[in-house]
């Protein structure tokens, strides 16, 4: 099958430290290739991929202080890849709204990939485009608006790269990775850990958006001691950091679509508290790999609890449920779903033969 990855320009795929779509697309767009699909990917030019890679950018946008208007970059992005639409079975969006006016206009079908949350103006645009075929990366996100969804396909991570922790670090402490945002729940990180006395390791990248929120509420609290903050780490401090975590606290206050952080400390062994909200329930085993809270007084009274849980349950759990073979099982049958309805549409009888 001919395939077309299209991913943000704004990091590099895979991203060297912050970066949770970027590192889905990359896990995505390899084993497809290893699998024998023919694939291109759209992306920065500084992208490191075994598929045909296509960029209209040399590097990660965002560390290019020179660009203004990110927008005109993927719209250029966006012309390269339907310019060339014949030449795919698929085309695959990674991007959220930019390619909805766009898609209808060729015959190769798209399929996006919802990978964040609805904002009130982006429900007018789904909305307007309902009919286009998207994936959830999870149930709870279906909840959030009508469309036509294909599946559900959860995120899934390589193992490989989580070296799994038999035993938490001494002193033991609590993790917070995410970005510094109010919606993530940094301070509510630093509340828990001030009420019940841990010590909390804190990492994740700052948006522009939300330095005046870290300057105002977050960084008077760091003291290097008690409350510590990382900055953005890289992938192996990541995996260093949730591994040597006593429990990892997931305290949003928004409707996570995913919450790739959660599947990643799992998978080192580490217990995720997680406010029940968005994901949170399909992605924790509540009561075996965290515990899902009601407020985040509950979260910082579930400490012991969490504490008491198996690591190696935790490992086996996000093994079983969010490998990287798992979610490109779920992206191939939605591709062959969609390719069959269109087949089917078009008043063909015989339907294609589609190798895996």
């Amino acid at each position: 099958m001919k395939i077309a990855q299209v991913a943000p320009l704004w990091e590099r795929v895979p991203p060297p430290t912050y970066g949770g779509i970027e590192l889905v697309v990359s896990h995505l767009t390899d084993e497809l290739v290893r699998r024998g699909h023919e694939v291109t990917l759209f992306a920065s030019g500084d992208s490191q991929t075994l598929a045909r890679l296509e960029a209209v950018y040399p590097c990660a946008m965002r560390l290019d202080p020179h660009v203004k208007e990110y927008s005109v970059y993927e719209m250029m992005e966006l012309s390269r890849v339907y310019e060339q639409a014949e030449e795919f079975d698929i085309i695959h969006s990674h991007i959220g709204i930019a390619a909805l006016a766009i898609a209808p206009l060729v015959k190769t079908p798209t399929i996006h990939t919802l990978h964040n949350g609805f904002t009130p103006d982006s429900r007018k645009l789904f909305s307007l485009h309902r009919q286009q075929s998207y994936i959830s990366i999870s149930n709870a996100q279906q909840r959030e608006l009508k469309l036509n969804y294909l599946r559900t396909v959860y995120n899934g991570i390589n193992l490989q790269n989580y070296p799994f922790k038999a035993q938490t670090q001494e002193p033991p402490y609590l993790a917070f990775l995410g970005r510094l945002s109010p919606q993530k729940g940094p301070q509510h990180a630093i509340a828990i850990a001030k009420q019940t006395g841990w010590q909390l390791k804190m990492a994740g990248k700052i948006d522009v958006v939300d330095a005046s929120f870290f300057e105002q509420e977050i960084a008077p609290q760091i003291d290097g001691k008690q409350i510590q903050y990382l900055g953005e780490v890289n992938h192996a401090q990541k995996a260093e950091l949730l591994g040597n975590a006593a429990v990892t606290l997931f305290p949003i206050s928004w409707h996570e679509p995913f919450g790739l952080v959660m599947i990643e400390s799992m998978a080192t062994g580490t217990p995720v508290l997680g406010m029940n909200l968005g994901s949170v329930p399909e992605v924790i085993a509540h009561g075996k790999t965290g515990f899902l809270c009601q407020s985040y007084e509950a979260m910082a009274a579930m400490i012991p609890a969490a504490l008491k849980l198996d690591r190696q349950t935790c490992r086996d759990y996000v093994e079983n449920k969010f490998s990287v073979t798992q979610m490109v099982d779920g992206y191939e049958l939605a591709y062959q779903q969609l390719l069959e309805s269109r087949w089917s549409l078009n008043g063909h009888i015989q339907r294609p033969k589609i190798a895996f």
